[in-house]
């Protein structure tokens, strides 16, 4: 992801994973939440990985989004927080090399404990739409709104009721 607020594409694929691999490697936990969500699909989010705080602004929907992100302040980032609440999630990311790519794997914590996302990222819509995910990968839930992560941050896990 380009820190220098320049608008990229970020094309991408998700899948739903049951039994992922185990790893030695330790987690990065991010939190992330959401400042405001558009019914056109653009969403201004914050997100501290570690000890790095991020916005971003994403527009679009499925395979392919434009993005835009900028790195801010610990201070930045704690004043503009309180704005997301209500609309956040917390997942331990672990960094899984495969075939010349990296798998993020997305372990959710809180109200969305038990769901395990892995996501790849790709360089051509023409590389996303030939990738052969292993074989601990589930369904592909690219398409599916219920699990963009905005929509996990506002209604919850798919299929659950409170």
């Amino acid at each position: 992801m380009s820190d220098d607020g320049v608008e990229r594409l970020e094309i991408e694929r998700k899948f739903l994973v049951s039994e992922p691999p185990v790893s030695r490697q330790q987690p990065t936990t991010i939190h992330q939440g959401y400042i405001t969500v558009g019914s056109d699909g653009t969403e201004v989010r914050l997100r501290r990985k570690g000890d790095r705080f991020f916005q971003t602004i994403k527009r679009g929907s499925g395979l392919s989004r434009r993005e835009a992100e900028v790195e801010l302040t610990q201070t930045q980032f704690d004043t503009l927080w309180p704005q997301t609440e209500g609309r956040r999630v917390v997942k331990d990311r672990y960094e899984i090399p495969y075939r010349g790519r990296v798998i993020e794997l997305d372990v959710f914590h809180g109200k969305l404990e038990g769901l395990i996302i892995a996501e790849v990222e790709f360089d051509s819509e023409k590389e996303c739409e030939s990738f052969t995910p292993p074989d601990w990968f589930g369904d592909d839930v690219t398409e599916n709104p219920e699990y963009k992560n905005r929509s996990l941050a506002l209604e919850g896990r798919p299929g659950l009721t409170d």
